[in-house]
């Protein structure tokens, strides 16, 4: 597959990549709760996001393929119901811009044999239209039989995507005009025999830190120095999902039923678990930074059941 355009796309600005803040950290300094309970039936939502536009948390769907919002007061609403979107995974808002991994791990209920363990791709949306703006595959980039599925992704200042492959030891670099590449790719500090890389963050000092779940390890991918990987070591096994920056320290959502808050004194190195919290996460998977505070989604990640109660909480 190549990398497609829908006619209304148009090129982003540069100023707009400049000026966006990944996970709204300037947003109005509202009262959020400590804990929003949802209703969302059969959401299993594995991604967040918080736009300052809407006011709201963005959310993904994993069966559905669709995004919700929530407001802060528990609300949820269907937001983007793209036919494109199979299941959305990672996602993350820049403007009125969302970035969103697009995969299918023969869950959703738009799930083919020929996307199962095949597709992955980055859709961008407008969020003041909902219309998709630009869509690029990135399962194109390895051999037609490598098992493929788009997990999470960054944005570095400039407006460069930066996505992991949780069933190929790759980090795929798209440019701002869509254009993809292999960006990294070292199966034995980035591959795993199951589900391998998973959330991903932009550091500006000029590097990634990247969460191999299963091998409970961090890496750091240096891009202003050949993109060389290295383990982040000292903080013991560590299987992460979602990563997130705040005021230096990186949280940690590990096993789907804590949250780590990591610091580091030789700029990501080594680092230290400073504390735990492993109160009430169920299922799990990832957070965003609002208000400078962590706010981690309760995904049941996993069940693919029946349930419909589904909770964002802050860190403690």
């Amino acid at each position: 597959m190549n990398t497609k355009y829908v006619s209304c796309c148009v090129l982003l600005l540069s100023t707009i990549y400049l000026t966006a803040c990944e996970d709204h950290r300037d947003s109005p300094n509202a009262n959020f709760p400590a804990r929003i309970n949802f209703v969302a039936e059969r959401q299993y939502p594995e991604g967040i996001a918080y736009s300052s536009q809407l006011g709201k948390f963005l959310i993904t769907s994993i069966p559905f393929g669709k995004i919700g919002t929530v407001d802060t007061d528990g609300r949820y609403a269907d937001l983007l119901t793209a036919p494109e979107l199979i299941a959305a995974i990672g996602m993350k808002v820049a403007g009125n811009r969302v970035f969103v991994c697009n995969s299918d791990q023969g869950r959703s209920v738009r799930s083919t044999p020929a996307t199962t363990r095949q597709l992955a791709e980055l859709l961008v949306f407008n969020l003041n239209t909902g219309l998709l703006e630009r869509r690029t595959d990135l399962d194109n980039l390895l051999p037609a039989a490598d098992p493929n599925f788009a997990n999470d992704v960054t944005l570095a200042p400039d407006g460069t995507a930066y996505v992991t492959d949780s069933f190929s030891p790759v980090i795929y670099k798209v440019a701002p005009d869509g254009t993809a590449s292999i960006l990294v790719q070292d199966i034995a500090r980035l591959g795993s025999a199951g589900f391998g890389l998973n959330g991903i963050v932009y550091h500006p000092n000029g590097y990634l830190i990247v969460a191999n779940s299963g091998q409970g390890k961090l890496y750091k991918i240096d891009l202003q120095n050949a993109n060389a990987i290295t383990e982040i070591t000292g903080t013991g096994t560590l299987p992460g999902d979602g990563l997130t920056l705040l005021n230096g320290d990186l949280y940690v959502v590990t096993g789907g039923t804590r949250v780590a808050q990591v610091r580091t004194t030789d700029n990501w190195q080594t680092a230290s678990i400073v504390k735990f919290d492993a109160t009430d996460y169920v299922g799990a998977t990832t957070s965003v930074a609002v208000n400078n505070q962590i706010y981690t989604l309760n995904a049941r990640i996993g069940q693919n059941a029946n349930d419909r109660d589904f909770s964002i909480q802050r860190f403690r």
